[in-house]
Order: structure tokens, then sequence, then C-alpha cells
């Protein structure tokens, strides 16, 4: 079980960005995959999950409205759309799966893509 997250960089505030996570060893439709995000001197933060099924979808209230959350079947890979980004977004994402359906966790976590908000 593998999950790369890829698409970070450096944005200046109200920027976008598209991350993607390409999976391997499992097959993503099956199974719920988050992303997560931590920066220096904070927790971890769940950002955003995804189930299977019917897709339906989870968003830490500090990127609702602002972060999205989709999933391509076909190229195994998770997406976060990320616009109006602000400063405090700035941390490493990581996309993760318990390989349970509707549930997201951190038993598989991928290597992160850094995303630096400033200007």
């Amino acid at each position: 079980v593998q999950l790369q997250a890829s698409g970070g960089g450096l944005v200046q505030p109200g920027g976008s960005l598209r991350l993607s996570c390409a999976v391997s060893g499992f097959t993503s439709d099956y199974y719920a995959i988050g992303w997560f995000r931590q920066s220096p001197g904070k927790e971890r933060e769940g950002v955003s999950c995804i189930s299977s099924g019917d897709g339906s979808t989870l968003y830490a209230d500090s990127v609702k409205g602002r972060f999205t959350i989709s999933r391509d079947n076909a190229k195994n890979t998770v997406y976060l759309q990320m616009i109006s980004l602000k400063p405090e977004d700035t941390a490493v994402y990581h996309c993760a799966t318990d390989l349970e359906p509707d549930h997201c966790g951190t038993a598989y976590w991928g290597k992160g893509t850094l995303v630096t908000v400033s200007s």
C-alpha cells in the first residue's frame, strides 16, 4: 500500500493549488481516503475525507468553502483543489487511508507535499 502526494508549492495569499494523491497497492475506489496537514508547532489536522461508494465528503471547518476533494477511480488518484489560500494553510499535506470504506484514518500514511502560502 503506497500513497504519494504531489502538487505543492509556493503560492501567494488568495491563490490556488491542486494536490494529487496517487495510490498503489490497492483499489482506491473501495476505500475512504483523506487529506491531512501538519505544520511546525501545530498538531496534525484532518483536512478532508472522501468515502468510497457514493463519494460523500467531509471538510474541516477551517477549509470549508475553499477546498474540494475529489477522486478519479480510473487513475487511482484523489485530488484536493484549494482556492483562496491563506498563510495559515501553510503545511505539509499528506494523504492517508485506513483501508475502510467510510472512515478516514492514518494507518497508511504517504509522503507529503509542502504548501507554502506567502507573499
